[in-house]
């Protein structure tokens, strides 16, 4: 069954124009004739999508006007289950290539209406209505000054046909549909600077020593976190910085190899995020941990009065109320 398979791709080859590539892939490309869709690039080289997304995005597309394609109905035709199709629907959903409301039908069920573009990033850009085309213009006919009234032949000459009210037509013309806004923005956007690698204040040779030998021993905890030369020398400052903010050589193994992702390509890449957002801040000092100094409350103390010999609270000693309210001993002698 192979032998006649691998002649006619062998025959294939040899029909290709042109030198042929030493690896990679080559194509060979049969044009369709029938049951074919167009699929871009776009969709099928998209980065942000997983292979699921854009494999499902192609077989919603090539599927027919009107075919359900809820998660059910997409579960019972493909491989797939209902948690991947849903996930993958969300990813195109993201992305602007497919959209789901909400409608209520006149009999008031409520249905899900769901939109599949083919093409988001195309109407994001300023869309052109088509202007009709005005009508040619007829020139009147040429009528000689000398006989005011028409003889014969004139009167036999076919007249201009009526021309159609362009005006009116395009009063009742359709009116343009709001485009369809993608809730991303395009893949041309800008994108946000990443933040540095930390940096230590003084990378001093000690530091440099034990960062550097923290980064190579990882292997032997994660094979996966085999990192060469110059990622080493790379994250080596960052590592550092870690150091110098009291941190533990195995709470730093521990946050940079924890939950790895399960097919981890980029490990280097993978270090420096984490190097990166999960920074601790430095310890605190003894006076930080020190309780506040509570505000002293200044107390009046007490005196005896110099008349009564009563005690009372004054800044300095003299006489108590009463004793200074009292009447002096000439009126009260009067």
């Amino acid at each position: 069954m192979d032998t006649p398979q691998n002649t006619a791709l062998t025959r294939a080859l040899t029909e290709l124009p042109g030198p042929l590539p030493a690896r990679g892939v080559i194509h060979i490309v049969i044009p369709h004739t029938d049951r074919f869709t167009v699929v871009g690039n776009h969709l099928a080289q998209h980065a942000g999508l997983s292979t699921t997304a854009v494999g499902l995005a192609v077989r919603i597309q090539s599927l027919p006007q009107g075919t359900e394609i809820g998660i059910k109905a997409l579960a019972a035709r493909l491989s797939e289950g209902e948690k991947l199709i849903a996930a993958a629907l969300r990813e195109l959903e993201a992305h602007g290539y497919l959209r789901r409301a909400r409608t209520r039908l006149t009999n008031g069920r409520v249905v899900t209406r769901t939109v599949f573009c083919n093409q988001p990033t195309a109407l994001l850009r300023p869309r052109v209505v088509a202007q009709r085309p005005a009508p040619p213009k007829i020139p009147p006919p040429v009528q000689d000054a000398a006989p005011e009234t028409p003889g014969p032949e004139a009167a036999a000459a076919p007249q201009a046909p009526a021309l159609p009210d362009v005006q009116r037509e395009e009063e009742h013309a359709p009116q343009d549909i709001a485009p369809f806004v993608p809730l991303v923005p395009p893949p041309t956007a800008p994108k946000p600077p990443r933040p540095p690698l930390p940096q230590p204040g003084e990378l001093t040779p000690e530091l440099e020593r034990t960062a550097t030998a923290l980064l190579s021993d990882l292997r032997r905890h994660a094979p996966q976190f085999t990192l060469s030369e110059n990622d080493i020398r790379q994250l080596t400052p960052a590592v550092a910085a870690w150091l110098e903010r009291d941190a533990h050589p195995d709470t730093i193994r521990h946050a940079l190899t924890n939950d790895p992702p399960r097919l981890l390509r980029h490990p280097a890449k993978l270090l420096k995020h984490r190097l990166t957002v999960l920074l601790p801040p430095p310890l605190p000092g003894a006076d930080d941990l020190a309780a506040p100094a509570r505000p002293r409350i200044a107390v009046t103390p007490f005196q005896t009065c110099d008349g009564c010999e009563r005690a009372f609270r004054a800044p300095t000693p003299g006489h108590c109320r009463d004793c200074r309210n009292a009447p002096a001993p000439a009126q009260a002698a009067a």
